[in-house]
């Protein structure tokens, strides 16, 4: 009986878990493909755009965050720019579409920035860079 109850409690924990996924959103207004739990407020990362423009911007959610230069890195490819932060741990970055960095992005599916000390990693998994490609074809400029 004691092993039924805790193996109930386990899946109980587990269906507690958060969903993770990449979602991508678009319509009027913005392309935006989040790194959310759909239906909440939670996010670990966005990518937003206006479709053609050729620029986004790129946003991770974490522990507090300085404003400052940033080094973005995906494969071999690097990039410098300015990182703003936000409310909530928000720290926001702004690159091209066409740049090298980005393009490694779409094919990796992952980018560190890095401001001061402090490196956070973007990363969309495998099964989701089919969303990364179509995000960069609807923001290309």
């Amino acid at each position: 009986m004691t092993m039924l109850l805790a193996a109930l409690a386990g899946l109980a924990l587990q269906g507690a878990e958060p969903h993770w996924t990449w979602s991508l959103y678009q319509g009027e207004g913005p392309v935006v493909l989040a790194n959310d739990v759909p239906d909440t407020a939670r996010l670990r990362a966005t990518l937003e755009c206006e479709p053609g423009s050729g620029v986004t911007r790129i946003a991770s959610y974490g522990a507090a965050a300085e404003p400052g230069m940033a080094t973005l890195r995906s494969g071999a490819a690097s990039a410098a720019t300015e990182a703003e932060a936000g409310r909530n741990g928000k720290l926001t970055a702004v690159l091209r579409t066409d740049h090298p960095v980005f393009a490694a992005f779409v094919q990796t599916g992952r980018m560190a920035v890095a401001v001061g000390g402090n490196e956070r990693v973007v990363e969309v998994q495998t099964a989701h860079l089919a969303k990364l490609r179509r995000f960069a074809e609807l923001c290309g400029g």
